[in-house]
């Protein structure tokens, strides 16, 4: 399995990402794997653009699609 490694990190936040850790009861090394598996999850907005962009279908104009909004947010 690969490794990361980051220098320099900056004291304070080298305390904070340590008593987070302690307070998950992991230690640093868990704490960030789990941080960055976490981020690594998720799509980033350019992303998501992306893969919506190479897709075909549906031919609801904005104005329709906020005039839905609007309709189901009135009815809650």
């Amino acid at each position: 399995m690969p490794s990361v490694q980051i220098k320099s990190v900056p004291e304070p936040t080298h305390l904070v990402l340590r008593q987070r850790a302690a307070r998950a009861h992991q230690s640093l090394q868990e704490y960030l794997l789990e941080l960055l598996v976490t981020h690594a999850a998720e799509p980033t907005v350019g992303e998501v653009l992306d893969r919506v962009e190479g897709r075909s279908g549906g031919a609801v104009t904005f104005e329709l699609a906020a005039e839905l909004i609007r309709h189901d947010r009135a009815g809650r």
